[in-house]
């Protein structure tokens, strides 16, 4: 892994408006992140929600622990800050899980392992603005992120409804993270480096935040946020989907100074857990750009069902919760391929 930090490039922006998807396919193969402008998501909406988080992470401790994630076999709540793990390693963040509403399932099939994972959220009674809130920007970031995976099928000479049934009833997931300022004595890192293991990743970071990183060929690349766009990269189920076209970018997060902090959104739009993303039949001359795909930073296979990659990755994650309800589920030979 590259040592040393560049700043010598910038990242391209995208307008969804007026979507150009030769330069989204591009981009994506081979950087795999951009800024993304024109994308119709509220700005208000977006600082209300930011303005909720930030009341929520404002709460004495013991009330942000009414509702954290160790309750929840789902994974779903607060996380305490150095309660996950990227790389094995502690993250420097406290956050918020929150997925679609569904009722939990009662008997869940070996085969489905990751049925697990559908369930309710947790809800801060202290800030009840938030809920209705969070799920309306889920909305709008999703109908977002659904025009950004019809621009790629197009790009990579598909229909441009050739994933569209994979996301029929799709798993989303929003985190609502806080980067408490912090130096270095713990942990280096606020969030570890990692792919992500969805479809793609909507990422809105407060407009004067810092650390955020990329991984490049000569580096790790500083990414400043513009206002009002988002970052966007791509999961590994994109990756798997196009044999290695599309670059699923490694990217990380570092503690902001002390004395500071950094709340961010990421929405990650996934398909069903149920669903893998069809193989897109590549035209030869992108074909000829596969790489092919490999295995995960830990080794492990990457998994075209979306189910899987999820159910792997909370596992990893949140050793609290796996510890309390899910132990049967890490030796299961299907998350390893």
């Amino acid at each position: 892994m590259p040592a040393q930090t560049s700043s010598t490039r910038t990242l391209p922006v995208i307008d969804l408006e007026h979507l150009d998807v030769d330069a989204l396919r591009t981009v994506t193969h081979k950087i795999g992140f951009f800024h993304l402008t024109g994308h119709g998501i509220d700005q208000q909406l977006t600082d209300d929600l930011i303005a909720a988080a930030r009341d929520f992470f404002a709460l004495p401790e013991a009330d942000k622990l009414e509702i954290e994630n160790g309750n929840s076999p789902q994974f779903r709540g607060y996380t305490r800050v150095g309660g996950e793990r990227t790389q094995g390693y502690v993250d420097w963040r406290e956050q918020l899980d929150i997925g679609p509403e569904r009722a939990a399932v009662e008997s869940v099939d070996p085969a489905r392992p990751w049925d697990v994972l559908h369930g309710p959220n947790l809800w801060p009674a202290r800030v009840p603005r938030l809920r209705r809130l969070a799920l309306e920007w889920m909305e709008e970031a999703q109908d977002a992120g659904m025009r950004l995976i019809r621009g790629w099928a197009v790009s990579l000479g598909a229909a441009e409804d050739f994933f569209d049934a994979a996301f029929a009833d799709p798993d989303p997931l929003l985190k609502i993270a806080r980067y408490p300022g912090h130096d270095g004595s713990v942990t280096a890192q606020g969030v570890g480096s990692h792919k992500d293991v969805g479809a793609l990743t909507l990422l809105y970071p407060e407009p004067t935040s810092t650390g955020f990183q990329v991984e490049t060929d000569t580096g790790w690349l500083d990414v400043d946020p513009i206002p009002g766009c988002f970052l966007v990269n791509i999961g590994e189920l994109l990756e798997v989907a196009t044999g290695g076209y599309l670059k699923a970018t490694v990217h990380r997060v570092l503690p902001p100074p002390t004395g500071t902090d950094r709340v961010s959104l990421p929405f990650f739009l996934n398909p069903g857990y149920d669903e893998a993303l069809p193989d897109v039949p590549l035209p030869p001359e992108f074909a000829a750009g596969s790489v092919g795909v490999g295995s995960d930073q830990h080794g492990d296979a990457l998994h075209a069902r979306y189910g899987l990659n999820a159910l792997k990755s909370r596992l990893r994650a949140h050793p609290n919760v796996t510890e309390r309800y899910h132990r049967d589920l890490l030796d299961l030979r299907a998350l390893r391929g």
